[in-house]
Parts: C-alpha cells; sequence; structure tokens
C-alpha cells in the first residue's frame, strides 16, 4: 500500500519577553518604529533570556505538538529540527531534545537550510514515511534564536529577528487526497556569502580577531536583489500548482517566510489572489527565520482557519539563498 505524510498535528512557543518596537526607539533616540510597522508590518517580538538556548523554544512547542496528537515521546521515531542558531555547532540540537522528551526510540538530526529549513524537514519526513514503514511517528521542529547573534550597533538588523519555536507530528496517510502531495527545492548558491554568521565554523573559527570584527554575529555583507522572493515564490508556488493540477485561486491559505509584508503581497498579487489569503503572523512575532512558518501554522489553526481537505501552499525562504515549497491538503479541522 502507498504511503503519504500528513501533518496530525501543530503547535508553537515563544519566550517570555516581549520587546516592543518602542524599545528599539528608545534604544536608538529614533523613530524605529513607523518603518517597522509600515514597511514590514512588525510591532513587537520576543527574545530570549541570557540563561535560554533554541532547545529551551523547541521543548514547550515539541510537548504540545505531541499531546494535540495523543502521542507519547517514546512513540516517535525519528526528531528532525531545522535550525540555523543551533544550541552548539556539535552535537545536534536534536540530541538535546531527544533526550530531555524521553523519546528513547527516536532517531535524531539537525537540518540547516536556513529559514527555509522548516519546509526543507517537513519534505525530508515526508519521504522517510513513504520509503520506509518503521517511520509512522516524526517530529519536525522549525526553531530560531537569533536573538544570541544580533549586532545592536545595527538597528536594521537587530530590531527585524526574534526567537520562537514551531512543531509538528508527522505520520502516515494511505490517502492520497491528505497530507504533503508535492514538493519543490531549489536554491541560487551564488549568494551564499550575502547573508549570516560567518564565523565559529572551519572557514572563519573563533578568534580575537572575529569577535572584534563581530563576524560571529547576523551579517549582511552583499545586497540579494531586492525582488527576489517577490519573484521566486510565484514561481515556486506555479511550479507546485501545475505538478498537482490546482489553480491558485483554490488555494485556501498561503503560509510565506515572514521577512517582508511587500514580498508577500507581490507574491500574492502576482498569483492574482486576495492578499487576506496569506496567513501572516510578523505584527505579532516580528521574523523568527525557519520557526515563522510552523509558527504561522499554529496561530492558523489557534484561528480555526484550517479544514481538512483544505489546500494549502507553504514557501520558505532563507540565506544561501535556499527556498522550497510544498503543496498540501490539510489533513484536520483546525
Amino acid at each position: 500500500m502507498s504511503r503519504w505524510a500528513k501533518i496530525s498535528s501543530v503547535a508553537m512557543h515563544v519566550p517570555e519577553r516581549l520587546v516592543t518596537n518602542q524599545y528599539f526607539n528608545d534604544l536608538y533616540k529614533q523613530d524605529i518604529d513607523t518603518f517597522l510597522r509600515e514597511k514590514r508590518n512588525i510591532r513587537q517580538r520576543y527574545f530570549m533570556k541570557d540563561s535560554e538556548a533554541t532547545s529551551d523554544l523547541i521543548i514547550p512547542a515539541a510537548q504540545r505538538a505531541m499531546n494535540q496528537a495523543g502521542l507519547k515521546a517514546e512513540k516517535l521515531d525519528l526528531i528532525l529540527i531545522a535550525t540555523d542558531t543551533p544550541d552548539f555547532i556539535s552535537p545536534p540540537t536534536a540530541a538535546v531534545v531527544q533526550h530531555r522528551l524521553g523519546a528513547k526510540n527516536a532517531g535524531i538530526f539537525d537540518v540547516n537550510a536556513a529559514c527555509a529549513g522548516f519546509v526543507t524537514g517537513l519534505d525530508i519526513a515526508s519521504k522517510f514515511i513513504s520509503a520506509d514503514s518503521r517511520y509512522k511517528n516524526i517530529l519536525v521542529v522549525g526553531a530560531y534564536g537569533m536573538s544570541k547573534h544580533l549586532d545592536f550597533s545595527d538597528y536594521k538588523i537587530a530590531s527585524l529577528f526574534a526567537d520562537g519555536a514551531g512543531a509538528a507530528i508527522l505520520q502516515p496517510t494511505s490517502d492520497v487526497n491528505e497530507g504533503i502531495i508535492s514538493s519543490y527545492l531549489w536554491s541560487d548558491g551564488q549568494y551564499n556569502d550575502a547573508m549570516g554568521i560567518y564565523a565559529g565554523g572551519t572557514a572563519r573559527p573563533v578568534n580575537e580577531d572575529v569577535l572584534a570584527s563581530k563576524m560571529h554575529q547576523l551579517k549582511f555583507l552583499r545586497k540579494i536583489p531586492a525582488e527576489f522572493n517577490a519573484e521566486h515564490w510565484p514561481r515556486i508556488a506555479n511550479h507546485l500548482l501545475k505538478e498537482v493540477g490546482v489553480k491558485a485561486q483554490d488555494v485556501k491559505r498561503f503560509f510565506l517566510t515572514q521577512i517582508n509584508i511587500d514580498s508577500i503581497q507581490q507574491t500574492m498579487d502576482r498569483l492574482e489572489v486576495p492578499r487576506e489569503r496569506s496567513h501572516n503572523i510578523m505584527d505579532r512575532y516580528g521574523y523568527t527565520g525557519s520557526a515563522c512558518l510552523p509558527m504561522a501554522l499554529a496561530d492558523a489553526c489557534e484561528q480555526h482557519l484550517l479544514k481538512k481537505g483544505d489546500p494549502v501552499l507553504m514557501i520558505g525562504s532563507g540565506g544561501g539563498v535556499a527556498m522550497g515549497g510544498l503543496f498540501i491538503r490539510w489533513s484536520y479541522d483546525s
């Protein structure tokens, strides 16, 4: 019997510290708020405590997702953590999560596709389920702790980013009309040196010179074309829609990386779909990178916006440039 993968539950978690735009007005002694609200649709975000790590955000989200699915930790077969802000360079953050959850029977690994990580993780997990009947319960998490890597002398960067985690449980289904139906991963690697955290790896080990240059913090070193997302998101969407034989106008909800409201609106306009079908959360949570898509999914479910059988499109993009898209038929009434 053919097997596909469905999302059985999704949940999110953000840290306690609420940071409004006024914080940055006060910090930089200028009006940061107007640009953030009008050009980025950001009004507030959440930052971790100094004592917290990315895994501290993951655990509550994972536990909520498991509870919603009625799943005990020992039933997990695989844990996949999508993040570019791990607890450590090595070992994988998934090892920390497996131990803390008590998921003694789960294999583990991390995925780093920058902010396209959650889409990439779902694609990988769905193929595990399709290819091998041993995999029945997979935890996929998108997590982001970028506040630990921000250079607060640069207000244009520091005011955008935030922390959070979103978790999903994937399980098999034999129903071809539900679950993850189609996927498409794409990259333009010429931009690998445009934005990222460029110290701490083998190319630039941390030393006094690196610390002085602040290359261990998030840097935007050269521009990616302004229209890049607005050009490629519709292209990826149309690729997926053509593959599954669905029109853009029939998609109930669009989930797009929450970095730039203008890019999202341009994408919706180019697809000739009402802008309100894109579910956006950056106004409340800022930009949470690899966590923003599962967080948006969880938020939509909390608002009961997704029904069983709904066609859903999800597109993630991040540094590299890495991109990925999924066409999903939603598996349950939220």
